[in-house]
């Protein structure tokens, strides 16, 4: 299985972007998929993630980001509104088996990361 994440950029506070990753070959309807980002000298952290029975998110950003997937596509998206400079890091999207999980030991395949900047 390989990921592809794309969608990052430079925003200005308030504002919103939509993150993608495409996956390619296995099986994509039983997997859980997540969003994880890291910002320079922290560690990565846990965004959102779905599966086909359970969606979660950070506590950071509950209200703000919404995580959707499209099997058809073998993609899942990461919409973010309400952006804030705390926001800003590079995002890797991440695919594991059964539920959600939070940690990134929960997921086996990776994606390259995209960059998102928040400007004040």
């Amino acid at each position: 299985v390989q990921l592809q994440a794309s969608g990052g950029g430079l925003v200005q506070a308030g504002g919103s972007l939509r993150l993608s990753c495409a996956a390619s070959g296995g099986t994509f309807s039983n997997y859980a998929l997540g969003w994880f980002r890291q910002a320079p000298g922290k560690e990565r952290e846990f965004v959102a993630a779905t599966s086909w029975s359970a969606t979660d998110y950070a506590d950071s950003v509950k209200g703000r980001f919404t995580i959707v997937r499209d099997t058809a596509k073998k993609t899942v998206y990461l919409q973010m509104i309400g952006l804030k400079p705390e926001d800003t890091a590079v995002y890797y999207c991440a695919l594991g088996s059964g539920r959600p999980r939070t940690f990134p030991g929960g997921y086996v395949y990776w994606g390259q990361g995209t960059q998102v900047t928040v400007s004040s």
